[in-house]
């Protein structure tokens, strides 16, 4: 009979990149340290000046390291890196590897998502900017993730989507197209990557209190919320988390919806 108790450390001796989690605020801060809490080492991908430029600015990188690393025990380091550059993210795959020796887990929790516009509005450079961030950053860390991983189980990718499919997005075309590329391609990287034990899935986190919304937009998503409150970080990342383990081993090609029943 199969042993139903449940370990507390499911990921211990794992090693898992997240990328983005440069903001105490952030999603991808909240999911490191729910990995790190369930036994994974980690490495933290950052790109301060993208951070610094918005209005909520950049957090002290010490600060998020002694955030995530108070959450769990082993190791947690760092890496930066513009996700613009095509050999970026292969680099950054690449870093995971040699310093740690291994990568089980791909979380691709960065994005862009300044600088957009109505269709309108719309220009070649706006497009192609959120594109590369977007989309093909994260296919060539799934690219790379695989060329390394060797388990013949237990692989993970998780992109992160905004629920393009589910409604408009005003204002927000470039991301919108983006992001809607990723989700779609989802199942097609799965079905390439399940015979080398690699599960791929997408999460939508619906609303997430991340610090950046105005006031009409803060009113309007509370009341859309049965729980009548935002997302918050944790949220999400509980179920990132859970991707992980072995527990979601059956789950592949999927895009998720973790929105807390959000009425548009």
């Amino acid at each position: 009979m199969a042993d139903l108790a449940r370990d507390p450390f499911p990921l211990r001796g794992r090693v898992a990149l997240v990328t983005g989690a440069s903001r105490v605020a952030g999603i991808g801060y909240a999911t490191a340290r729910r990995l790190h809490a369930y036994g994974a080492d980690l490495l933290l991908h950052h790109h301060s000046p993208h951070d610094a430029d918005q209005p909520w600015g950049a957090d002290p990188l010490t600060e998020v390291l002694a955030g995530v690393r108070e959450a769990g025990s082993g190791r947690v380091e760092e890496i930066g890196g513009d996700l613009t550059a095509p050999d970026a993210p292969a680099a950054i795959v690449d870093a995971a590897v040699e310093r740690f020796g291994r990568l089980d887990i791909l979380v691709c929790n960065h994005a862009r998502s300044g600088g957009d516009g109505t269709l309108a509005e719309m220009t070649a450079a706006k497009l192609d900017g959120h594109y590369a961030v977007n989309t093909r950053s994260a296919l060539l860390l799934a690219q790379r993730f695989a060329h390394h991983f060797r388990a013949g189980r237990g692989g993970r990718i998780v992109f992160l989507t905004s629920g393009q499919q589910l409604g408009p997005m005003p204002g927000e075309v470039a991301y919108a197209a983006s992001k809607g590329a990723l989700a779609a391609i989802t199942q097609t990287i799965s079905h390439e990557l399940a015979e080398a034990g690699i599960t791929v899935n997408a999460v939508n986190p619906g609303p997430v209190d991340t610090g950046w919304a105005g006031p009409e937009l803060d009113e309007f998503v509370t009341k859309s919320m049965p729980a009548g409150r935002w997302g918050q970080p944790d949220d999400p990342a509980r179920l990132i988390s859970w991707l992980a383990t072995d527990e979601a081993e059956w789950i592949t090609g999927q895009v998720i919806n973790s929105e807390g029943g959000f009425r548009r």
